[in-house]
């Protein structure tokens, strides 16, 4: 049995070579022939090419004009629906973390300068002891109350988000 097998194997093993002989031998040939033709057909192959070109070229003009007309007019319309869009998602996004009690960039700012306000002050009766603080105790009293009230305000509404995130 493995005579056979190797008898099919080397007798298979010629064929798929010729076969692949022969193939190549077509290429070639027809390789040769493409070249002949374009020799001696080119210059009128050239010339008719060129001319379907330019009729083609028309029309892609006309028709890549009309395609930009139509998009044009789509996205004049559409620009303003998108903007309309995003402003009413951006409010409904504010309006449920308010809800949430999240805190915004804005009032992150204001607390900021509370704690400025509150650290300047503090900085201001440490520096005058007891002298400054004769002359300027309402000013600096009424602005050290009002920085506390907001802080005060700030931190419970801080709170309150935090209670409700934690019950959702």
């Amino acid at each position: 049995m493995a005579t056979k097998r190797k008898a099919r194997g080397q007798g298979g093993g010629d064929s798929t070579g010729q076969a692949m002989r022969d193939s190549a031998q077509k290429i070639w040939l027809a390789g040769l022939g493409a070249f002949e033709r374009a020799k001696s057909e080119g210059p009128k192959m050239f010339e008719t090419l060129v001319e379907q070109g330019r009729s083609l070229g028309v029309k892609a003009r006309e028709s890549a004009d009309q395609a930009l007309r139509t998009m044009r007019e789509t996205s004049y319309g559409a620009g303003g629906r998108w903007d309309k869009l995003e402003q009413v998602f951006e409010d409904r996004v504010a309006k449920s973390l308010n809800r949430l009690g999240v805190i915004t960039s804005r009032e992150v700012d204001d607390l900021s300068r509370q704690v400025r306000e509150l650290n300047d002050n503090v900085r201001n009766l440490m520096r005058g002891g007891g002298k400054k603080a004769a002359g300027g105790t309402r000013k600096a009293g009424a602005a050290t109350k009002k920085a506390k009230g907001r802080t005060k305000k700030a931190a419970s509404k801080a709170r309150r988000g935090a209670r409700r995130a934690t019950r959702a």
